[in-house]
């Protein structure tokens, strides 16, 4: 009977240690808890992009929005520095009605042109100097050809008849020219 009692422990034993392997998970099923499934990762990665995705929508949106402001403040500054000349202006043309010194209306008036073209040009603005140069279409519109007076003046301005000009050396009005032939 003692054998039986010992071949039933052992037994016992045997079944408890089954029991505790069945129960107790493996390495790799702990590995595997640990690991997202395929629909995790998938919902992971479509998170991340879908938060990129608004991320770069919002950035795009305030540059758009910061590239308006700056054009609409850089306009506002010009404007801000041509209003004194603006009234200049009224200041002279109110002068000007009991005004009977015609020199003095005229030279008034050339000192306000000096101070407009002092205040875009210190904005950037720079007027072409055509006459007499080579007719060039990068900078030129030519709206009259007319026989040069000497061989020297073939294919040079002869008449500037409106000035282009540059605005931080890029033309924004080309130069509208009579040239020789």
């Amino acid at each position: 009977m003692s054998e039986e009692k010992e071949i039933n422990n052992d037994e016992q034993v045997v079944n408890e240690n089954a029991e505790n392997v069945e129960t107790a998970p493996s390495e790799a099923e702990n590995n595997n808890a640990n690991e997202p499934t395929a629909e995790e990762h998938y919902a992971e990665l479509n998170n991340k992009y879908l938060r990129l995705h608004a991320e770069f929508d919002n950035f795009r949106k305030r540059t758009n929005k910061e590239k308006i402001d700056l054009i609409n403040t850089a306009s506002a500054s010009v404007l801000k520095d041509i209003i004194p000349t603006l009234d200049d202006f009224e200041r002279a043309i109110k002068n000007n009605e009991t005004s009977q010194d015609i020199d003095s209306v005229k030279e008034g008036f050339k000192l306000i042109f000096n101070k407009f073209r002092t205040t875009l040009e210190s904005k950037g603005l720079k007027a072409m100097d055509s006459e007499g140069k080579d007719f060039d279409v990068e900078i030129h519109e030519a709206i009259a050809n007319i026989p040069a007076p000497s061989k020297k003046q073939r294919g040079k301005v002869i008449e500037a008849v409106e000035k282009g000009y540059y605005l931080n050396d890029k033309v924004i009005r080309f130069a509208k020219v009579v040239v020789g032939q």
